[in-house]
């Protein structure tokens, strides 16, 4: 596969006939558009170690789909679609795809702020992490601690955020300072399965396993300090906090049993691709339009459990200082999608199109004065978020006008993993990881050594070449790098 280099951290790769076995029969497949890789020397060697470019290309034969597919600074190996892959297909008649969503549907992160300084804090914190870790249920099949009824998922299911409010879980500022305030209009509780909906019930107000985690950071550098500080960032060394989670296994079945449903539509509109795991509908039918229903109610489930998380992070920190919300500054900056499906208007060939934009492990970054960006972020754009692993920094940015050219408004959402969670558990240890990181500060509370060997910060790219490629690029510009001082992990 020829990939070229077309400029600073821009590589190519050209429309060309692609090979593939399809039901024992190989087939010709053409790519509609090229890839465009977003990466510098490094970061482009660890791309090319899995079939994360294979991947990328397969997405290039999609119909319908407009003006480049991206594999972006944080991309590896993903299910159809590779993890940090952009695309944008015709919201008419384009292809629907949800592997280029993938299972966890809306897994995403959210920073909060504080006024407290790592001085106020680090004293407190093996107590504060023990008093987090018994207040936020964590781990694999770990439950929520809410006693709701079907009638209630049903109600989260439809309306997100909308309902944690009403129950006195978030304030009026959570919403605004969400992704889609929270809320995606087109979720119908009723298409999700009796399945779906039985593993979901008791898992609402859960951290779950895997790369997911909550984690007090402090400051570690500014950059611009004048956009910071309208973030409420004022100085080094103070305190944030980040939750990362998704919609847990209520968006594993959702896209189960959509991947089901499209699969055999695929067969009835006689639609072949060259990935058996990029199975898709056009936008214009049944199956599509009920996959967008079921998707929208999984990600109002993610929005929700990240809601439920912070409620229970604020009473930890409320009950270890006996002070208020208010009197900590305990208050939400942004938060933002991972993985997601938008309708979206972008320009394509000089001329407004409305895309299905497929981000799969990738973030939204508008820049300064979009539509979508509350009010108060409006003259600074939206506020990216881009955490790193337990042992390295996160980053606060902002979207900047030439990512929507460039990547249909969207950046990395991570590290990217260069090691799979099998090869990790064999190369470390999680009693020496652990131990390693407390050496620098950082302490770990987990559910097993297992999940704290897996997500060993060795097993993924390095962050600070990661985010600095979107800078470069001038699709985000970073503000402010985040460092953990105590990490909890499922």
């Amino acid at each position: 596969m020829n990939v070229n280099k077309i400029d600073e951290n821009i590589y190519e790769i050209s429309p060309s006939t692609l090979m593939a076995r399809v039901e024992g029969t190989i087939k010709k497949f053409q790519m509609k558009v090229p890839v465009h890789i977003y990466a510098n020397d490094y970061i482009l060697e660890k791309i090319k170690k899995d079939r994360t470019l294979d991947q990328i290309s397969n997405v290039a034969c999609l119909d319908g789909v407009q003006k480049h597919v991206i594999a972006l600074s944080d991309a590896h190996q993903g299910y159809g679609f590779c993890i940090g892959g952009v695309a944008g297909t015709d919201a008419n008649e384009g292809m629907i795809s949800p592997g280029g969503v993938g299972y966890d549907i809306n897994c995403g992160v959210r920073l909060l702020r504080t006024n407290l300084f790592l001085e106020d804090i680090k004293q407190e914190l093996p107590s504060l992490l023990n008093r987090i870790f018994k207040n936020i249920p964590s781990g694999l099949g770990s439950k929520g601690k809410l006693d709701i009824t079907y009638s209630d998922l049903d109600e989260v299911l439809d309306t997100g955020l909308n309902w944690a409010l009403k129950h006195d879980y978030a304030v009026e500022q959570d919403l605004k300072h969400c992704e889609e305030n929270g809320f995606l209009k087109d979720g119908n509780s009723e298409l999700i399965s009796e399945k779906a909906k039985k593993r979901a019930i008791n898992q609402l107000g859960s951290l779950g396993s895997g790369n997911h985690f909550l984690e007090i950071q402090k400051v570690d550098e500014i950059y611009n300090k004048q956009i910071a500080e309208k973030l409420g960032i004022i100085e080094k060394d103070q305190i944030t906090t980040m939750v990362h989670t998704g919609s847990r296994a209520l968006g594993h079945q959702v896209c189960s049993d959509s991947l089901r449903n499209i699969e055999k539509a695929m067969r009835k509109y006689n639609i072949e691709v060259p990935d058996r795991e990029l199975a898709c509908v056009p936008a214009n039918t049944k199956e599509a339009m009920n996959y967008l229903s079921q998707m929208a109610c999984a990600a109002n489930f993610g929005f929700c459990n990240r809601q439920l998380i912070t409620h229970w992070l604020r009473e930890s920190f409320q009950q270890q200082y006996n002070k208020s919300i208010d009197d900590i500054d305990f208050h939400l900056i942004y938060g933002v999608c991972h993985n997601i499906l938008k309708i979206e208007e972008h320009e394509v060939d000089g001329k407004k199109m409305r895309l299905n934009i497929h981000r799969k492990g990738a973030t939204r970054a508008f820049p300064p004065g979009h539509t979508e960006i509350p009010q108060d972020y409006k003259n600074i754009g939206q506020p990216v978020l881009i955490p790193g692993t337990m042992g390295s920094a996160s980053y606060l940015c902002v979207g900047k006008l030439k990512a929507m050219d460039l990547s249909f408004g969207s950046t990395a959402h991570g590290s990217g993993r260069v090691m799979s969670r099998s090869k990790a558990t064999k190369k470390y240890w999680g009693s020496k990881v652990k131990e390693d990181l407390s050496n620098k500060g950082i302490l770990v509370k987990a559910a097993s050594m297992k999940v704290i060997a897996e997500e060993a910060p060795g097993a993924y790219k390095d962050i600070d070449q990661v985010v600095q490629v979107s800078h470069d690029l001038d699709i985000i510009e970073k503000l402010v790098r985040l460092v953990p001082v105590g990490v909890v992990k499922g």
